[in-house]
């Protein structure tokens, strides 16, 4: 059999993925350090604030991964043509979308962070009201860099999209540390150069993505909407986006209960947070690698080279997750110290990073990876329910039961994270072995 993807062919797709990934994750952790020396309520402010940024990325990101599902199968069928119109209106949509929602937030931040977090102290609202507005004027030129990164990946060409991530976040850091530690500028030191960078990468990769010497680009013919190309970009987006904003809501909710435990409990939370990400590193890579692969696999109508990448790209994931979290593991203590947290927050870090970390290893990848292959194969609506269902009955429901009534706090959230992950464990792997998903492609 002749392989889609040649061995060669995936690591120029992958390698490149998980460094734009391990990149992203250590500047996050680069601005968590950076506004640590703020203070605490620095830390809980932006920290609050992100959960519900990942909230709107995570939206954005799934009508990316929808157009990046629908052009992968179409450069998999050999109708290029097609591609490129997908491309135009994926971008158009996003952008247009994005605008609205991010002038929805500026009108209406206050009422957001009460109605998530309520009742927080007041240095730390403060903090968050400032973060919240900014990152909101970056929203429309994110979704741009989505995009436009979402048709680069499906074209198998992640090498443009690492070149532009190191730009984007050269600036980020490089002005945080200027107006954190030169100007003194607070939260907004943080949140002014992500509005910068954001806003320099989505020009960039829209200009490159015009070279008609890519095999998707876009064309100079003046817009208007094609509604059957929407309807099956959005086929796959709205559900996608349903599922990551029900999930980023629920960790929103998550958040917002352990507030109530304090400002300690906030900022190791917000710390750990940023250190697991570390251990999801080849996972991330690997979603982004799954919906370009096995996409295009549809598209051939190959059902024979949908299961072996699957198995492939899964075992690639397992392996090299165990490494990254064995390693966070054993340097834990030293990379702790470098937030310069209080006694309590620093010690509870460590609690929560060694409950996810450990299970990460065995949980992660069938819990994450394993879903962008069924939404490669158009079976969206399945991952929706299942992620839906299991972050409202465990994540949320068992939190509350864990960390409030039985009075665990954050560690009772991170184990009631943990029951998640089992149940979509059981669910996907299922969902896989019995071939539904089958139906959904037209394999």
């Amino acid at each position: 059999m002749e392989r889609i993807f040649s061995n060669k062919d995936l690591k120029k797709l992958i390698i490149p993925l998980i460094l734009e990934q391990a990149l992203a994750i250590t500047v996050g952790m680069a601005d968590t350090m950076m506004i640590s020396s703020v203070g605490e309520a620095a830390v809980s402010g932006v920290s609050l604030v992100d959960m519900f940024n990942n909230l709107i990325i995570s939206i954005l990101a799934a009508l990316a991964t929808g157009g990046a599902v629908v052009t992968s199968q179409f450069i998999g069928a050999s109708r290029k043509e097609e591609a490129c119109r997908s491309a135009k209106q994926l971008l158009w949509v996003n952008a247009l979308i994005t605008a609205v929602i991010s002038f929805l937030v500026i009108l209406g931040h206050r009422l957001i962070l009460n109605l998530f977090f309520g009742r927080i102290e007041e240095d730390v609202m403060r903090n968050a009201v400032l973060y919240l507005i900014i990152s909101a004027l970056s929203f429309p030129f994110l979704a741009v860099y989505n995009a436009c990164a979402a048709l680069f990946r499906s074209m198998g060409n992640s090498r443009v999209t690492l070149k532009v991530s190191v730009l984007m976040n050269l600036i980020n850091v490089g002005g945080n540390a200027l107006c954190v530690f030169g100007l003194k500028m607070g939260v907004a030191g943080v949140a002014i150069p992500s509005l910068v960078s954001r806003a320099i990468a989505g020009l960039c990769l829209y200009v490159l993505l015009r070279n008609p010497d890519n095999v998707i680009h876009l064309s100079r013919e003046r817009f208007r909407f094609e509604w059957d190309v929407i309807k099956r970009i959005l086929y796959i987006g709205i559900p996608s986006g349903i599922e990551n904003g029900i999930f980023q809501l629920g960790r929103v909710i998550v958040v917002s209960i352990i507030a109530g435990f304090g400002t300690a409990q906030i900022a190791a939370n917000g710390v750990a947070n940023s250190l697991d990400s570390m251990g999801c590193i080849v996972g991330q890579g690997m979603n982004l690698a799954m919906i370009t692969v096995i996409g295009q696999c549809v598209g051939a109508g190959d059902i024979n080279q949908v299961r072996y990448y699957t198995k492939k790209l899964l075992l690639i994931t397992y392996g090299a997750t165990a490494v990254t979290n064995s390693l966070i593991l054993l340097f834990l203590q030293p990379i702790l110290g470098l937030y310069g947290l209080g006694k309590e927050a620093t010690e509870l870090a460590y609690i929560l990073v060694m409950i996810h970390d450990g299970l990460a290893m065995l949980l992660w990848p069938a819990s994450f990876v394993l879903p962008n292959m069924l939404r490669a194969c158009n079976d969206v609506k399945y991952t929706m329910v299942t992620a839906i269902f299991s972050m409202v009955t465990f994540r949320i429901g068992l939190s509350l039961v864990f960390g409030v009534y039985m009075g665990m706090g954050a560690v009772g959230v991170w184990a009631a994270m943990v029951a998640d992950w089992i149940f979509r464990v059981c669910c996907f792997v299922g969902r896989y072995f019995r071939g539904t998903w089958r139906k959904r492609c037209n394999l």
